[in-house]
């Protein structure tokens, strides 16, 4: 796979979400309804931890980072998918599906560590609350938050660089209504059988590992607090709540999107369009 790039394919054509005018008059309203409740919801959340001086704490600061990277998971799909939906000819460059993969598997890296990182901090305060601002002080907040982008960079630098040299020669037709590398890969005119495994490998058995560990670590937690009965253990417990909500949120359709060994366009759709619009919405409801 070394080499230049020969591909003919200069564009691609997505199917979209369906031919039904009805159908796509209601995803117009409710796509757009959620995407602009999404950006105001996470900008306010944005904007009052960065000038509410008594919000400055850890927690709040990578609640803020999280908001920052919903806002990055609702404009990198929803804006190119409400604009086609009334379009007859749905249509992105060679290079726009490519920019569209890269920073969609950025956004998803950089979101999946931070999830990590936000147990990190839960089991700090939780189950040693006399240490907690020493250990999460600013310094060591902003390494992670460092940490979490290079994390994310590395995971779609490392795909994209095999798959940008693939050889697409036609079809050029996507069943989707954006660009994502399960679909994307099977386009090319060559073998791809270790480019897919590597895909689910990198982004599937991650993400599913991702998950088990968040998972049990906030059992782990919550079996903590479940042994103090006090006010505190039950503010513990609704925030410990909502953060278990956004990580199911945001694993659920990743793992059934990359792990799933027969795909069926319907439910990657359906899956597609409630990460997209719905979940970035409902996370920042979760935690707010």
């Amino acid at each position: 796979m070394g080499g230049a790039n020969h591909s003919v394919v200069s564009e691609f054509v997505f199917l979209g979400l369906t031919n039904s005018w009805e159908i796509q008059l209601l995803l117009f309203v409710f796509s757009s309804m959620f995407y602009v409740a999404s950006m105001m919801g996470n900008s306010l959340i944005m904007l009052t931890v960065t000038f509410d001086p008594h919000l400055h704490s850890p927690m709040y600061f990578l609640l803020a980072n999280l908001s920052f990277i919903d806002l990055g998971v609702s404009s990198v799909i929803s804006p190119k998918m409400i604009y086609d939906l009334f379009r007859k000819r749905k249509v992105i460059s060679f290079g726009g599906c490519i920019t569209q993969i890269f920073f969609l598997h950025v956004i998803g890296g950089v979101e999946m560590v931070l999830l990590i990182v936000m147990a990190f901090d839960r089991h700090v305060a939780i189950c040693k609350p006399l240490h907690y601002l020493t250990i999460m002080n600013r310094k060591m907040c902003i390494l992670l938050l460092v940490a979490a982008w290079v994390v994310g960079l590395a995971h779609s630098m490392i795909q994209l660089v095999f798959v940008i040299k693939l050889p697409f020669c036609g079809p050029n037709v996507l069943d989707s209504f954006y660009c994502d590398l399960p679909q994307f890969i099977k386009l090319a005119c060559t073998d791809t059988f270790s480019l897919e495994f590597m895909v689910t490998a990198n982004s599937g058995f991650i993400s599913l590992g991702s998950f088990f560990i968040l998972i049990a670590s906030y059992s782990f937690i919550l079996i903590t607090v479940r042994k103090h009965s006090s006010r505190g253990s039950s503010k513990a417990l609704s925030t410990l709540s909502a953060h278990i909500m956004v990580v199911i949120l945001f694993f659920g359709p990743c793992i059934f999107v990359y792990t799933w060994p027969h795909p069926t366009s319907c439910v990657d759709k359906f899956l597609a369009v409630f990460d997209a619009v719905l979940t970035p919405f409902l996370i920042q409801s979760s935690i707010h």
